[in-house]
């Protein structure tokens, strides 16, 4: 087999990855400054540059990345399946046993992904447990930095999660039958993309990044979308106190299909504003739209759900002449 062949072969099993003339040299023993190191260097410089199988890698030199082959995608292939949208059941207000307003009017689609930016105890952990409950007969994923513990040997549940679990099996019943559990508990706090279920609801309750690495979390969004297959993601994101975006800021719009904010509503620490940040796909328009409710039942309830505007007495600032709004109580906003 000649050199080239040879050299095609090598290729087709390391694409994606980075080749040298070292390495190169050892695997098909030739010596350096040789006809055949002469040889090398031109197919891998000119001949498979030129079929488009590696490309200088701009590291160093005699550095090569191997171009990962890809075949084209037949769109309107004869019988090719239309996919509706994935039945994401939203979390519900308590009290009327309606889901949230705006669940009406955005389109999920398999394979997207739904981020919650929130303040520091302001409902995610809350919201993440009520979509796994809304949605256990799809039997959804869920991982967690503060779900499970190390403890002896193998992993448990955090008496924290047990007990929020215990509250919300009051109204949900989260073993089958046979008392199996009806969604499945990952003991995952990194790596995520590489721990996604594929086809499933998987539901991320938080990522965590360093301060000096949050421009990772687009690398991060995108490997948990590529990986997600026909399932849908559903990841809670820090967000600074007042911050108009959680950490990560654009990175993370640029993969969210649904970007929901949390923030907190007035003096209580149980009352929750709710605003749509960004939507690819809606029946109406509902970008910049805010909601507020109420977590109760020990963090396990969303009651009083409703849509808010900004208050027009006091012009969104919250005071009247050094005085809280009496229309919206200095909470900036008003039902409805």
């Amino acid at each position: 087999m000649d050199l080239i062949d040879r050299l095609r072969e090598y290729m087709a099993s390391s694409q994606g990855k980075i080749v040298n003339l070292k390495d190169l040299r050892v695997a098909f023993k030739i010596e350096p400054g040789s006809s055949s190191d002469t040889l090398l260097r031109t197919h891998m410089s000119t001949t498979l540059v030129k079929e488009g199988i590696v490309v200088s890698s701009g590291r160093k030199d005699g550095d090569y990345k191997v171009i990962t082959q890809v075949k084209p995608v037949r769109v309107f292939l004869p019988g090719r399946e239309r996919r509706p949208p994935f039945d994401l059941i939203f979390p519900k207000d308590f009290d009327t046993g309606m889901e949230m307003d705006f669940a009406e009017d955005v389109v999920i689609r398999e394979g997207d992904l739904v981020t919650l930016g929130g303040v520091k105890s302001k409902g995610k952990t809350h919201l993440c447990l009520n979509f796994t409950a809304q949605n256990l007969d799809k039997a959804p994923v869920l991982m967690g930095n503060e779900y499970t513990a190390f403890i002896e040997d193998r992993y448990e549940p955090t008496a924290r999660f047990l007990n929020r679990l215990d509250k919300m099996g009051e109204w949900v019943e989260w073993t089958d039958a046979e008392g199996y559990d009806r969604f499945t508990l990952l003991p995952v706090r990194d790596d995520y993309a590489e721990h996604i279920i594929r086809d499933k609801i998987n539901i991320i309750d938080w990522i965590n990044l360093d301060g000096n690495q949050l421009y990772d979390i687009g690398k991060v969004l995108e490997g948990i979308k590529a990986n997600l297959g026909r399932g849908v993601g559903i990841v809670a994101l820090q967000k600074g106190e007042g911050a108009i975006n959680p950490r990560g800021g654009q990175f993370v719009r640029d993969f969210s299909d649904l970007e929901i904010l949390l923030d907190g509503f007035g003096d209580n620490d149980n009352d929750i504003l709710l605003t749509i940040k960004g939507a690819k796909e809606k029946h109406k328009p509902i970008v910049g739209k805010t909601y507020a409710y109420t977590i109760a039942g020990g963090g396990t309830q969303t009651i009083n759900f409703r849509e808010v505007k900004k208050c027009p007495t006091c012009h969104f600032s919250g005071y009247i002449k050094g005085e809280k709004c009496e229309s919206c109580l200095g909470r900036k906003y008003v039902d409805k």
